[in-house]
């Protein structure tokens, strides 16, 4: 596919490569992270983390060669943009792969992520996004391409579970702590906001909803009944769970809590299940002639 284009998504759990072709397409590789576990106190990733960092770019933009990709977009999500050592990332990552990664804010990730998934739903009404992620969260809405709400919040599920949830399995202390802190961090949500569609573009949501055994849905009720057996679960007994990866295991729970509480806030019952997320919006903007519009700087590969 030359000429092709492609996005380089850096996260906390994997780094993952999309291309587009005519359209968006699914991950044409992935690479393990685990950055989760690699944030010191301080904020700062730790040296394994960066190390991880430094492969998953490798890893990625070599992915991105082989598959003839000319024009890539890269970015790194809140575990690397907020972690206090960030220029010292970014530099090992140029200095090892000759890749600059770049950086969004939580609105503009939030925007981004509204249009892939207005896309995907082909709803002309007015729509709303919840996004859950592992830094922020996200809360969409709008009647057009453009929203007329963006709200980021700091409610990331690897965030959370780093500042509440540190045994494994967590205390029932620690998770009404939880609970009580993200209440009143959601009080900047609107009441009752007037939406045709809600939608959620979320990994974490997007297992929760298997584990409840809808797939393309997820309803309060089914957070009420998990939220308690998660509760209960080590890490590694949520990994057994059907739909619950390894990876994420950890910060179920706490996204679990989170979107509880939002749905419950915005008087919202039950979600869809969008899987185009973040990568998928850069690179319809991309196609669609929205280089202007777009907060990252496309990269020419030879």
């Amino acid at each position: 596919m030359a000429g092709g284009v492609g996005v380089i998504d850096i996260g906390s759990v994997s780094a993952c490569l999309q291309l587009a072709d005519h359209g968006p397409r699914t991950s044409a590789c992935k690479y393990p992270t685990r950055l989760g576990r690699e944030i010191r106190p301080d904020g700062a990733l730790s040296r394994r983390g960066v190390r991880r960092v430094v492969r998953a770019a490798g890893a990625t933009l070599e992915a991105a060669r082989e598959l003839g990709v000319r024009e890539l977009f890269c970015f790194a999500t809140a575990s690397v943009r907020d972690a206090s050592n960030r220029d010292e990332i970014v530099r090992a990552v140029e200095r090892s792969v000759g890749l600059r990664p770049q950086f969004m804010t939580g609105r503009q990730e939030g925007k981004l992520t509204y249009h892939a998934a207005r896309h995907w739903s082909g709803e002309t009404g007015r729509l709303l996004l919840l996004d859950i992620g592992g830094g922020t969260s996200e809360v969409v809405l709008g009647a057009s391409d453009t929203p007329e709400l963006a709200l980021s919040l700091p409610l990331g599920a690897g965030t959370l579970t780093r500042e509440f949830l540190r045994k494994d399995p967590p205390s029932g202390k620690d998770v009404r702590r939880l609970e009580r802190h993200v209440r009143r961090a959601i009080d900047r949500l609107p009441d009752n906001p007037s939406a045709d569609r809600v939608v959620a573009a979320s990994r974490i949501l997007t297992q929760l909803a298997r584990l409840a055994d809808r797939g393309d849905s997820l309803r309060v009720s089914d957070l009420d009944r998990w939220i308690p057996r998660l509760s209960e679960l080590s890490a590694a007994r949520r990994a057994r769970l059907r739909g619950v990866s390894a990876a994420r295991a950890p910060y179920v729970l706490a996204g679990a809590i989170v979107a509880r509480a939002m749905m419950t806030r915005l008087e919202v019952s039950e979600v869809d299940i969008c899987p185009w997320t973040l990568r998928e919006g850069i690179l319809l903007r991309h196609l669609r002639g929205g280089r202007g519009e777009l907060p990252l700087r496309p990269l020419r590969l030879r």
